[in-house]
């Protein structure tokens, strides 16, 4: 058992053909989820495990799962997992590379004959990337109970189009939502940052994931001719986006190592260039490993977002539309990656997630790990993402010895 090892280039094959759907002209995919190229991607997923002899369920907020059969039906089931939907501008390998990662377990399983005690399951979770229906890792998250099937199905896009009408639009509501039994949850992703490259390791074993609160604010002031109007008169509600843009920023250096700050989208109206914006909405993510410190972070851009609109004669809005605690991940599951690494002879470091995954919401309801592979110049969330061929195998092969260490081996072919 311990040579056991997947086909690293078929995994390979598997997501060129799958990044050939949604595929952008710098190298990079746009599936957005529930919009027809995930609904493409989808449908080969589907395909591809029928041919492996599974079977598939699909739940009512569009999660799919794909059942290989254990000896004993009644055990609950070791799953992995990950998502297909992009980010407008996204890479080849961000979530495609998990599931990808989980059918190519199924395919080795299958070439090797071998019979695992429990069930096996490869899911993938819808909207994982939250850029098209806000907040992030929804299908997961409604999956664990974190939000309502009302609630998911009721949220609306840019478009005005709610998730219920897009998931029917592409043919991929099913029926029932949470409460299939779970022994053990995997994920595999690309580390989607620096230090695995950096330090030449090729498995991030990872321990847990940081803390993470999404906002919105709205700043509204007055428009006004950008001619007539004297500067100290006016009420620019970008003038106000702008100091708060610059506060985030600080805050977030100031919080170094650990802390990150970002604003990702700002909408100024009437957006007109000799008109004085009126109204500026945008974005802000706050993330830290510790919650005591994300907390403290969260609290100080508050108090500076209500100086900066009091000063500058602004209304606010400020709402806090998601919140993600820090998730230490199951010491068991983080030992069984850590083994599979050693057993394979990858390099490994121990180290914690700075983005949000999947696996953060399975942990709520079942034991989870995560196993990170480096990515070039850790860059993701870009057309130009990048992973090599042999590290993308090595984490494969590390979570098939972490799910046949938890999944039992009956036997296998000689």
């Amino acid at each position: 058992m311990e040579n056991l090892r997947i086909d690293g280039k078929r995994l390979w094959d598997s997501l060129m053909e799958l990044a050939q759907i949604g595929a952008t002209g710098k190298g990079g995919v746009c599936r957005l989820a529930l919009t027809d190229p995930d609904r493409q991607g989808r449908d080969l997923f589907v395909r591809w495990c029928r041919e492996a002899g599974c079977s598939l369920e699909v739940d009512a907020v569009g999660n799919i799962f794909a059942r290989r059969p254990g000896r004993n039906a009644a055990l609950p089931a070791v799953m992995t997992g990950s998502h297909l939907d992009s980010q407008p501008t996204g890479g080849k390998f961000d979530g495609a590379y998990g599931v990808m990662a989980g059918l190519e377990v199924l395919r080795s399983l299958n070439d090797l004959g071998i019979e695992t005690e429990a069930p096996v399951e490869l899911a993938v979770w819808t909207n994982e990337e939250g850029c098209r229906f806000a907040p992030a890792m929804m299908g997961s998250g409604a999956y664990a109970g974190v939000f309502t099937l009302e609630e998911t199905l009721a949220r609306r896009d840019g478009e005005g189009v709610s998730y219920g009408e897009a998931l029917d639009a592409i043919g991929y509501r099913g029926a029932g939502l949470g409460g299939r039994p779970v022994a053990a949850y995997f994920e595999a992703h690309i580390e989607q940052g620096p230090i695995l490259e950096a330090e030449g390791k090729t498995i991030g074993v990872v321990t847990g994931a940081q803390g993470q609160r999404w906002y919105e604010v709205t700043l509204t002031g007055q428009e006004a001719h950008a001619g007539p109007t004297p500067m100290a008169r006016r009420r620019d509600a970008l003038v106000g986006a702008s100091r708060v843009v610059s506060l985030v920023n600080r805050l977030g250096l100031a919080h170094r190592p650990d802390a990150c700050a970002t604003v990702g989208m700002l909408e100024v109206h009437p957006n007109s260039r000799n008109v004085i914006p009126g109204r500026v909405w945008l974005t802000v993510d706050l993330r830290h490993p510790e919650d005591g410190k994300l907390q403290a972070l969260c609290a100080e851009f508050e108090r500076g977002t209500r100086a900066i609109a009091a000063a500058g004669g602004l209304e606010l809005n400020l709402k806090e539309i998601w919140h993600s605690p820090a998730r230490p991940f199951t010491g068991e599951l983080v030992s069984a990656v850590r083994s599979a690494a050693e057993r394979g002879g990858f390099s490994y470091r121990d180290m914690v997630s700075g983005a949000g995954h999947d696996a953060v919401y399975m942990a709520r309801v079942a034991p989870a790990a995560m196993i990170f592979v480096p990515c070039a110049g850790g860059i993701s969330h870009n057309e130009s993402e990048s992973a090599t061929p042999g590290d993308l195998a090595a984490g494969c092969n590390v979570l098939l010895h972490a799910m046949l260490e938890r999944a039992g081996v009956c036997g296998a072919r000689a």
